[in-house]
Formats: C-alpha cells, sequence, structure tokens
C-alpha cells in the first residue's frame, strides 16, 4: 500500500516548484515553503476514511499486483507525486532495506516495488515505483527533502528515473564537492579538527601554527577565547618543525596544522583572518592531502570551479614554505612526509584556466607557485637522503622515528610481537620503550624506513615495495620529476622569459648528480642567480636517459622500479608504468611496446587494475591482500593512463579504458544506492574488497554526501574521454563485453584480444558472494 499522506484536512497540497527544474540541485529543489489549495472531492472524502488503494503488494501478497506492459497506455504529461517524507521513509526502509544498512542496494530482498500517490489526484491515484535504482533513488530524495526541513513534498519522476551517468555527475558537481569543502579558521574548525585517525584516546582539538606566523597564532588565540566550548589549544612550531626527534614528541598530542589564510574584511569596519577553502578526500581523511588534491583538482577544473582548485595550489605553497614540503597530510604526525609530486601540472592547468582579464595577477600566482616547487625539487627530491648520487635518481625515502602514528592500534602487532617476546615484555610495553629509543633495534629501524617510504609513495600498501620501498627509484617518481623539470622549464621559457628569480634562500643541488658532488658539502645559494629554461630541459634530459638506462626493459616492454642497493631491477608489473606516457618521457618506440605487449597485462573488465596477478603472487591467511595490487583499480593510475594514452595518439585505447572503468562505477551507483567508493575491485567489479583497509566512502544512510575525492573526479574527468555513444551506453550500463566485443582485438590498428581477463560477470551474483567473503572473515 502507498505511505499515507498527512496534511490538512480539505486542502489540496500544491506544486510550489513548477518552475524549477526537475534536476535541480537539492537546495534548489527542495527550498522553499509549502502551500495549500481547497481540496477536490475525492481526495477530501479519502481523508474522511475512504481509501481505495489497492492491497499491498509485498510478500506472499506480491502476485496480486499486474506487471506493467510495454503496451499499457501511458500518461502524455510529467508524472509527479504527492509524498509525505516521514512516512515514506519509513515505510520503505520497513519494507526494502531488509540486511538494516539504510540503503537499497541490488543484494536487499524487498519486493524493489512501492505505490505513490500522484501530484494531479492529490494523492488519490497511485502509480508504482519499481526496482532498485528507482526505490534508492526515492530514498535519497526523501533524504534530501528532510534535509531540507520537509514535511511534504511533490516529486518529479524524473528526479527518480534520471539518467544515472547525468545524476551520479550532478550530484559531484553540485553536492559532493560543497560536502567535502573545508576551511581553517573560526568557522570551519569544530568540523575539521575531528580526527579519525587519532588514536591517542585524547579528542581536544589542537592546531599547530607555523613559526614566522604571528598574525596567524595570535588569530586562533582569539578564536579560542571566543569559542571556549571548543577547548581549542594553540601551538607555535618550532623554526624547523619537520625534525623526527620532535614530530616523534607530538605523537602524543596530534594537532592539525594551519594552512594558507587571506584577510577580509570581520564585518565591524576592521580585518581578518579568513581560511582559503579546500576539498578533503572525504570519509576518514579530513585533511588535505598531497597527491588527491591533484586528482581532485582535475575533476574541480572539469567542473568550473578553478578558484577552490587554485586555492588548493596555495596551501602547497604555503606548506613549502613552512613546512619544508607539500606534506603528505595537514596533520602533526605527516611532517616529515611528503607524497608523489604533481605541484608544476596542477598550477599550469589551472593558470591555463584562470581569468584572462588579470594577465599580471595570473602570472604572479604562476610565479609564486614555479618559486616553491623549485624549492621543493631542490630540497626534497634531488637531495640526500630521496636522491642516490650513484645513479642520480630519487627515491621515496621520508625521515621519521619509531612507529607511524596514524595506523589502527594493533596495525604492526604483527610485527612487533617477535621483538616483544624477545625481551621478554608486552607488545605495548615494548613498543613504548622502541618509540622512547629505550630499546635499539636496528631491524625494526629499517622495517620502518620502508614502510613510511611506501605511505610516502602513496601506495600503501603492496607487495610491490615491502621491506624495500625506501631504497627503489620507481617509474612513477621518475616520471613525475621529469614532468615537474619540463614545466618548470617551459614556465620560465614560455611565462617569465626565459629568467626566473627565487625569492628564498636555500641550497641547490648539484648537477649533474654524482657521489662526488653530492659528498662536496658546500652548495650553491639559490639567491645567487637566475634560473634559466635550458638548465631544466638539461635536468630533464639527463632523467630520461638514466630512466631508459635503469628502468626501462626492452626484452618485457615495460618499466621496472630501480633498486639503488642491490642494484638491479625489480621485476614487478605495475600499471605505473604507463606514468612516463603521461609526462612524456616515454619515446614513440617505447609507447608502442607499452600498448601493444604489455598493457593487456593491466586492462580487466573494469579498467586497468595496479599490478599483475603473477607479480603479486599467491593470497593466503599468512599474506593477505594488499590494497594497491592486483585486482584493485584506483582513480589515479587511470586518469593517467588514459591521460598518457591520448598525449600519445591511442585515444581509442583511452576511451576504452574510461568506458571500462565508468561503466564500473556506473554499476555500482544504480545498484548500491549512489555508492562512490575509493577504490574497487576491478576484476568481481564490485566496491566490496577484503583488502587490509577495507574501503572509504561506502559508510552513508540514505543518501551518498560526498562520493571520494579522486573516485569523484575520475567520473569528471573519464566522460570527457567518452563519445556521446559511450556516453549513452555507460547510462544503460551496457558491459564491455557487449560493447566492444568479449574480445577486443580489431578495434583498431595494432589492439590486442584481453579476453582472459574479461570473465563474464552478473553483478547481483558478485554482490552475493562479496557478501560471503566478508561474512567468512568476520566469522
Amino acid at each position: 500500500m502507498a505511505p499515507t499522506i498527512s496534511h490538512p484536512t480539505g486542502v489540496n497540497f500544491v506544486d510550489d516548484h513548477s518552475h524549477r527544474p526537475v534536476n535541480a540541485d537539492a537546495a534548489t529543489y527542495y527550498g522553499g515553503d509549502e502551500s495549500h489549495s481547497r481540496s477536490r472531492t475525492y481526495s477530501h472524502s479519502y481523508l474522511h476514511g475512504y481509501n481505495p488503494k489497492r492491497a499491498p503488494a509485498f510478500q506472499e501478497d506480491l502476485h496480486t499486483r499486474s506487471r506493467r506492459m510495454s503496451h499499457d497506455e501511458k500518461s502524455t504529461a510529467p508524472r509527479r507525486f504527492l509524498i509525505d517524507v516521514e512516512e515514506t521513509i519509513r515505510v520503505i526502509l520497513e519494507q526494502e532495506d531488509t540486511d538494516g544498512d539504510f540503503q537499497i542496494s541490488v543484494t536487499d530482498a524487498g519486493p524493489k516495488m512501492m505505490a505513490l500517490g500522484t501530484a494531479t489526484s492529490n494523492g488519490f491515484k497511485t502509480f508504482d515505483i519499481r526496482g532498485t535504482y528507482m526505490l534508492s533513488n526515492l530514498l535519497q530524495e526523501l533524504a534530501l527533502a528532510r534535509d531540507h526541513n520537509r514535511k511534504r513534498i511533490i516529486l518529479d519522476e524524473a528526479r527518480l528515473t534520471e539518467n544515472p551517468v547525468d545524476r551520479l555527475s550532478r550530484m559531484i558537481k553540485h553536492s559532493f564537492w560543497h560536502s567535502l569543502t573545508r576551511r581553517i579558521d573560526g568557522d570551519g574548525l569544530e568540523i575539521i579538527t575531528a580526527d579519525p585517525k587519532n588514536r591517542t584516546g585524547r579528542v581536544q582539538p589542537r592546531i599547530y601554527v607555523p613559526h614566522g606566523e604571528p598574525a596567524m597564532a595570535e588569530y586562533y588565540r582569539k578564536v579560542a577565547k571566543e569559542k571556549p566550548h571548543m577547548n581549542l589549544d594553540v601551538q607555535v612550531l618550532p623554526p624547523k618543525p619537520d625534525d623526527p626527534a620532535f614530530v616523534k614528541s607530538l605523537n602524543s598530542k596530534p594537532g592539525l596544522l594551519a594552512l594558507a589564510m587571506n584577510e577580509a574584511d570581520d564585518g565591524h569596519g576592521g580585518r581578518t583572518l579568513k581560511g582559503i577553502p579546500f576539498i578533503v578526500p572525504g570519509a576518514r581523511f579530513n585533511e588535505l592531502y598531497n597527491w588527491d588534491s591533484y586528482f581532485i583538482a582535475l575533476g574541480l577544473l572539469v567542473d568550473g570551479q578553478v578558484n577552490m582548485a587554485k586555492g588548493m595550489v596555495d596551501h602547497f605553497i604555503f606548506e613549502i614554505k613552512h613546512y619544508g614540503k607539500i606534506l603528505n597530510g595537514s596533520r602533526s604526525y605527516y611532517l616529515c612526509r611528503t607524497q608523489p609530486p604533481f605541484l608544476t601540472d596542477m598550477a599550469l592547468q589551472i593558470y591555463n584556466q584562470l581569468d584572462r582579464s588579470d594577465v599580471d595577477g595570473n602570472r604572479a600566482w604562476l610565479k609564486r607557485a614555479i618559486q616553491a616547487a623549485i624549492k621543493e625539487y631542490h630540497t626534497v627530491w634531488v637531495a640526500e637522503p630521496r636522491m642516490d648520487p650513484k645513479t642520480g635518481l630519487s627515491r621515496y625515502r621520508p625521515d621519521g622515528l619509531g612507529i607511524p602514528p596514524e595506523t589502527e592500534a594493533t596495525h604492526f602487532t604483527h610485527i612487533l610481537e617477535p621483538y616483544a617476546e624477545k625481551h621478554g615484555i608486552s607488545v605495548l610495553e615494548f613498543s613504548e620503550k622502541y618509540n622512547d629509543g629505550i630499546i635499539k633495534e636496528p631491524g625494526l629501524d629499517e622495517y620502518f624506513l620502508h614502510d613510511r617510504s611506501v605511505r610516502e609513495s602513496g601506495h600503501d600498501t603492496t607487495y610491490r615495495f615491502e621491506k624495500r620501498c625506501a631504497n627503489l627509484a620507481t617509474i612513477d617518481l621518475q616520471s613525475l620529476l621529469y614532468k615537474y623539470e619540463i614545466d618548470i622549464g617551459t614556465a620560465i621559457r614560455e611565462v617569465f622569459d626565459d629568467e626566473l628569480e627565487l625569492e628564498e634562500d636555500f641550497p641547490l643541488a648539484p648537477f649533474p648528480p654524482t657521489q662526488e658532488s653530492y659528498s662536496n658539502p658546500r652548495r650553491e645559494s639559490s639567491k645567487s642567480r637566475l634560473q634559466s629554461a635550458d638548465e631544466w630541459f638539461e635536468r630533464a634530459e639527463f632523467r630520461r636517459q638514466r630512466i631508459d638506462e635503469y628502468l626501462w626493459n626492452e626484452s618485457k616492454a615495460l618499466y621496472f622500479d630501480y633498486d639503488t642497493v642491490k642494484e638491479q631491477q625489480i621485476l614487478y608489473e605495475s600499471v605505473t608504468s604507463f606514468w612516463p606516457l603521461w609526462a612524456g618521457c616515454a619515446s614513440e618506440e617505447q609507447c608502442w611496446q607499452l600498448v601493444t605487449q604489455s598493457l593487456k597485462k593491466f586492462e580487466v573488465i573494469g579498467g586497468v587494475v595496479s599490478g599483475t596477478e603473477e607479480s603479486r603472487g599467491k593470497i593466503s591467511l599468512d599474506r593477505p591482500n594488499r590494497q594497491w595490487d592486483y585486482p584493485y583499480a584506483w582513480p589515479p593510475h587511470q586518469i593517467m593512463t588514459w591521460v598518457g594514452l591520448e598525449r600519445y595518439g591511442y585515444l581509442e585505447e583511452a576511451q576504452r579504458l574510461a568506458y571500462r572503468f565508468l561503466y564500473m562505477m556506473t554499476t555500482a551507483f544504480v545498484d548500491f544506492n549512489g555508492v562512490v567508493p575509493e577504490k574497487f575491485d576491478a576484476v568481481k567489479l564490485s566496491h566490496l574488497v577484503d583488502a587490509e583497509y577495507g574501503n572509504q566512502g561506502i559508510d552513508f544512510k540514505m543518501v551518498p554526501r560526498e562520493g571520494f575525492g579522486w573516485m569523484n573526479s575520475a567520473y569528471q574527468v573519464g566522460l570527457t574521454f567518452l563519445t556521446s555513444h559511450m556516453r549513452r551506453a555507460v547510462a544503460a550500463c551496457t558491459s564491455p563485453e557487449i560493447f566492444f566485443g568479449a574480445n577486443v582485438s580489431g578495434l583498431a590498428a595494432g589492439s590486442f584480444a584481453v579476453a582472459d581477463n574479461l570473465v563474464p560477470n552478473d553483478p547481483l551474483n558478485l554482490a552475493m558472494e562479496n557478501l560471503d567473503i566478508m561474512a567468512a572473515a568476520s566469522g
């Protein structure tokens, strides 16, 4: 039976938003007040007790509801429903949400059918809403209406049947980005100081302000006084905030790191500071991150949010100035650690979309960004210990002491137990004494050096890097630094008339890098001369040659990481082998070999996987899945591969891969109440993964609020690769196997078969299989 509608006797509920676009954002669609007029006779009689509705179609009575047929008479006018919000939420959850997770998904066992009263009959006549997608959309719309304090709504059927590609893209653009927006100032602190990764048991909000920013420190002290309920602790950092011993001393008192602010009118005739807004990844990641922000910015640029992306670069410039690097994340426990560097490409892409009416201002902004990138390059990426002078290649190799504090308390228990037993003490006692330096264990120091490096690489965790990451000159890092060198040289030549003055004083790394030049403590000052484009192009060419010498494997047609200690390639097949295409440091011949011989190793039904199953090895209870290994697919790898293939003219391959990934995203969105997760199992087309950290972005009630930062971007960027035909096929959830054929060889010259990786899968069966796996694991 349709949910009852409660409104005043003798009145008719009037459509008060007929002038609003059907697919407007929730604030526009559900904003405004309810309005009524005199009721029609039959609805009046219904309100006095006459109920003409048919019997409920639920469980054993399901057969009594006739099935709609394609030749049934259809109304020519758009259908609208008159809905009591709270009552309908109650009924739909009671009837359809059989697993109790406040979502309507393909795995729920309800009848997947509900009658709603039509608006034209004032709720007297009903129409059946059928299927997972329409019912989950109904639940989402009701939750949004509740957000806007609506008791009753007139809902367009078109919002329930909306093309899923359009709906998801719209939600990302108009809702998800807004929900992921944060600001560090008096107005935004209460939201962002919350840190799910803080396992100290102390929840007092704390903010660390850089040395040399007295006005900022005073501002936050004022906020603490004006908002005593926050109990905000304001601390000023020392001049060198990334000293490992100091950073370790903060483990017991973690806090948020201050970011860039602008001066603004305080509304009382004075001036105050205001935080520059930025986007966080989402879920447990409630702060500004490094490489997440680059991919998020790509999505923001597609959606026209240039100023938001620009503000994130401003924060990175601030971090390089005050914290010495673009931090892994803007919390105190990340002060020693950065992440994959993308600043130059991020800044140049934003610069190209800035308002052209302020040429001088745009140029000054890009100059600040390039100057910051040059400082980061010299003091972080080509400085020891990250630089290996012998090969001239860089590594992920951060400083740090003790056990990484942002992990779950039991994350390293299996590593620490043998050492605790050796000393005859508990794991907790051993951890405390090891962190305090009372117990010395060089083997454990080595383990955590590599563990911190894995986290700095962004690929945490993977068997590709386990127990060796700090020694590896990875193909992804070399590609990114090659792009830095090309971007900096190009900006100096094209924007700054082939000369750029550096305003901050810092040591320049020697070039060309040799063991002798790095052993000499004397360094040239950044202020001693102007920067020219040629020296940066020379650095790029040097790096390209070293990549070819150490990382390219001609016989296997792949790039591999190089172990600078063992002095050998590590033959772990990683999809980051395609990052040189993004950077432009591969030759046409190398690209052709990658596409024709190696792409098939990574291409599966849902896009490209992080690495191959063969390289990962067998999984067992003693050797569990790692989330950056096969069969998982992540947005950064998809976007980098799409852009790289397009750059070298392999557009059809890029479109095919984009189609696969967006198909997987869209089917999850349709079948699982609008979910947009952090990552996918691209072989099983499932977001229900069993990797060590599970999945982020999947725990929400009734309506997805945020999606997940870089997954949102992958969708918006991916849509720019699709043709109109492809977009329509994705919206119809047309499997790649059908769209391209089970064997895609012959699609284009030089393409190949990938049928071995394309196992036909049914979404419901896969979902149930994953639920069984998760239930077994929890049991």
